[in-house]
């Protein structure tokens, strides 16, 4: 039976959206069993608040924080891992963002980068109500909200909260990932790493990943801190 160019190309394409959705799952498995706080964040004056693992969560809900600009309401940025710093103080609340993406291609990997370019306006974070108090682990009653400190009763609407600082690390497939290294350069809250340590079972113990998310911290960016 001949197949007409259309019809293969169509199939090709239906084909790697099935190897990307598998790939991005893969990733979300494996993110699912990382620790709230990101595997080698630094604990220091910059950060002194606390690590919540946002996404991935459990996969039985669906209701998890998300990140999107002011005044829209529809679009929405959901990255395949997202860890929050929520700052320790009410009368100056916001979180700093870890994200971490997993790019099958190249065209996916650009259209990520551009969600989180500079801009002059500020990223929000939205925690529903439902993610705030339910507990953070299965086998700890204590909701999320109490352990964030900047409620002061169980919330009835979003936490919405301005995002300071954003680190972003992208995962790529190993050609990707070394054509990348060898001609690009990252903007400075950019960071990448080969896709196998995003699909790796022990992804969160290795001394490399850690180190590298050890680097993605504002801390990282002096000389010393006071």
């Amino acid at each position: 039976m001949k197949i007409s160019g259309g019809t293969t190309e169509m199939g090709d394409m239906m084909t790697a959206d099935l190897q990307h959705r598998s790939l991005d799952d893969l990733v979300r498995r494996r993110l699912r069993g990382w620790p709230q706080k990101p595997p080698g964040a630094l604990d220091s004056l910059k950060q002194k608040g606390i690590w919540m693992r946002a996404r991935p969560g459990e996969p039985d809900t669906v209701t998890h924080p998300f990140l999107r600009l002011p005044g829209s309401n529809r679009l929405r940025t959901v990255p395949d891992g997202l860890w929050l710093h929520f700052s320790p103080d009410p009368a100056d609340a916001y979180v700093d963002i870890l994200c971490i993406e997993a790019c099958s291609t190249l065209q996916n990997l650009l259209d990520k980068r551009s969600r989180f370019a500079p801009s002059t306006t500020s990223l929000l974070a939205v925690c529903p109500v439902a993610w705030l108090t339910a507990p953070l682990q299965a086998d700890d009653p204590l909701p999320r909200w109490r352990r964030i400190k900047l409620l002061r009763q169980a919330p009835e609407e979003p936490l919405v909260l301005p995002v300071r600082d954003v680190r972003v690390l992208y995962g790529l497939k190993t050609r990707q990932y070394d054509g990348f290294a060898r001609t690009q350069m990252p903007q400075a809250h950019e960071y990448f790493c080969p896709m196998d340590a995003l699909t790796d079972a022990d992804g969160a113990s290795n001394p490399a990943m850690q180190a590298l998310i050890a680097r993605a911290s504002g801390a990282a960016n002096f000389m010393r801190l006071p």
